[in-house]
């Protein structure tokens, strides 16, 4: 717009229309244009240029999304409670659902700094809600029963527990900055989760090296953690933090989605719960393969 005010009034409206006035600049000076425009988004700078959000953004959508989990929690512990839904399937569907959608409202928060801080709270305060009942402190069956396997108090100490650390953990370390953390919460979540609800309806036929894991359990975590997971990178690039390409990308993914699977169907999980094994393992091989960052400030 610069050059084109160099342009007398009466020329460019007398001689020319806008488009062939730009056409002019564009052939006059070559280089403002490149001939081809790159596929990547362009690297993040050290100052970002953002409209600052209203006082209390934040505060706001911790809170709504606060909310929304303790009604989705609560949802499936009513519909225990009126054997809607068996014990088992109840707390498959709210270890699939919860963290996911959880992760899925980052893109609402703003660029504040302090934002990943305010987002932890929501497995942080669950965290203390598992704690305060799986001590006895508090009693709540339906939440027991939707949680546990066994329906005993102590089990929301373990898996679940362990299940809010890793959100926790992946919200402040690595945020919307790395796709490496929407992976791990997506072969955790969605991975692991439907492993056990095909393994125990299909799964006849074991593992050579493990009885209790089964073909059947290990190929729907390895297909489903996959396409959860590049569904959740899709969303976040159409958010606009990650590019997305599918070409580069997928035979990666397919290799963390398979190391995943590897390690959540070893014998091991008397000692050590898929809820860390499984996001540990993405985590490690997700920093290597994915190494990019974000590259777009998100809408404040």
């Amino acid at each position: 717009m610069r050059v084109l005010d160099e342009y007398e009034p009466e020329e460019v409206t007398k001689s020319m229309t806008s488009a062939k006035c730009i056409r002019r600049v564009l052939e006059e000076f070559p280089d403002v244009m490149p001939a081809e425009l790159p596929e990547d988004l362009p690297p993040r700078r050290r100052v970002d240029h953002a409209i600052e959000v209203m006082p209390g953004h934040d505060v706001g959508v911790t809170f709504l999304v606060l909310l929304g989990g303790y009604v989705w929690v609560k949802l499936f512990n009513s519909l225990t409670k009126r054997q809607i839904l068996g014990q088992k399937l109840s707390r498959k569907i709210v270890h699939i659902t919860s963290g996911l959608l959880f992760a899925l409202c980052w893109p609402f928060f703003s660029v504040s700094p302090w934002a990943r801080y305010l987002a932890a709270l929501v497995p942080a305060s669950n965290g203390v809600r598992l704690l305060v009942y799986g001590l006895g402190i508090l009693k709540d069956d339906g939440l027991v029963k939707s949680l546990s396997r066994e329906g005993d108090p102590r089990e929301l100490l373990r898996g679940p527990l362990y299940y809010v650390v890793v959100l926790v953990f992946c919200t402040i370390l690595f945020w919307r900055d790395s796709p490496t953390s929407i992976i791990a919460l997506a072969m955790m979540c969605a991975g692991d989760g439907i492993a056990d609800i095909v393994g125990r309806r299909f799964g006849s036929k074991k593992l050579l090296y493990n009885s209790d894991k089964s073909w059947a359990g290990s190929i729907a975590m390895f297909l489903f953690g996959f396409i959860v997971s590049l569904g959740c990178l899709w969303y976040f690039s159409f958010m606009g933090f990650y590019p997305f390409d599918l070409e580069a990308m997928g035979l990666q993914l397919a290799a963390v989605a398979l190391a995943a699977t590897l390690v959540e169907s070893l014998p091991i999980t008397n000692r050590l719960d898929d809820n860390l094994t499984v996001p540990l393992t993405t985590i490690i091989l997700g920093l290597f393969l994915f190494p990019v960052k974000s590259t777009m400030t998100p809408l404040p």
